[in-house]
């Protein structure tokens, strides 16, 4: 099992829509580096942290389960999509997305700021300077840490 941290905007989807939904699939990645995450590394039954970017505060605000490997994000070939890739094309996918499933909301937001205080985090992609991948890995210690900070 690995253990992974996604972004995503608050307005755009919310820790409150994969509760309410139980179940989605994460459409819309357009940086290589995180869609070689989930063509080729995030596999079912990896943990996510499930992160709120681009708001104030930012942080970690849950916990969701991968229930489907990589597969092509069929969002790229849909014209009326906001993740329209004209050069993506069915036969040669430049884009991929995984499934993931609810787990857990937590009682309160982990921020960025705390993490930052928190020793056992420092090694953390999400905390060093220029890292703005909305898909990256996290140990597993990085993953305990932040799971039992919150119930």
């Amino acid at each position: 099992m690995k253990y992974w941290l996604f972004k995503s905007e608050p307005e755009a989807y919310s820790i409150d829509d994969l509760q309410k939904e139980k179940k989605t699939f994460w459409d819309g990645v357009r940086n290589y580096q995180a869609r070689n995450f989930l063509r080729d590394e995030i596999k079912v039954g990896d943990q996510v942290l499930f992160y709120h970017s681009n708001t104030e505060p930012m942080g970690i605000v849950g916990v969701a389960e991968v229930v489907k490997d990589g597969y092509p994000d069929h969002t790229a070939f849909d014209p009326k999509s906001h993740h329209f890739d004209p050069k993506s094309k069915k036969e040669n996918p430049s884009w991929y997305m995984v499934d993931i499933k609810f787990v857990r909301k937590f009682s309160s937001l982990l921020t960025l700021d705390e993490m930052k205080e928190n020793k056992k985090l420092q090694s953390m992609r999400l905390l060093q300077r220029g890292n703005r991948l909305s898909v990256m890995p996290v140990t597993k210690e990085a993953f305990e840490t932040v799971a039992a900070s919150r119930k």
